[in-house]
């Protein structure tokens, strides 16, 4: 059988080890909660307005933008909502991270804005797919129901 613990470096001050520990899962928790409450404030405007970005996705070759539009408003408002509390958190980070990916292209090259532009599209991203692999903790709706895909 293979031994699938990944090994740690040891602490170089080993009395943290506690204080590590304890905050560990609420840490996690934090990037969460913030990570899905700042999609949410992101996608409130989308929301409010489902159709105002047709010219946007279709300018990406996204059509009907009629479709996708409300789509996009839908995955970065609700979806946010459902991260930061932690129900059906990885098809919610998964909906949001192809979001974000497109973002990138989106600041990256269409708007020729480089790394520079597409900096925070890419972390954003980042934070999402970790949360699509590896879903939710114990400070989550999906805990308290005892299920998560």
């Amino acid at each position: 059988m293979t031994d699938t613990t990944t090994h740690r470096p040891g602490l170089i001050l080993p009395f943290l080890r506690p204080l590590y520990a304890t905050l560990n899962e609420s840490a996690e928790t934090l990037l969460r909660v913030v990570a899905g409450g700042l999609l949410v404030t992101h996608g409130y405007g989308k929301i409010m307005n489902p159709f105002g970005a047709v010219g946007m996705v279709e300018g990406l070759g996204f059509y009907p933008g009629v479709f996708w539009s409300p789509l996009l408003a839908a995955t970065e408002f609700f979806g946010g909502i459902l991260v930061a509390i932690g129900l059906f958190t990885r098809p919610a980070a998964l909906a949001s991270a192809i979001v974000l990916a497109v973002t990138i292209y989106f600041h990256g090259i269409v708007k020729m804005e480089g790394l520079g532009g597409a900096e925070k599209s890419i972390l954003w991203t980042a934070i999402m797919l970790y949360f699509a692999v590896r879903g939710s903790n114990s400070q989550s709706v999906d805990a308290r129901i005892g299920r998560q895909f």
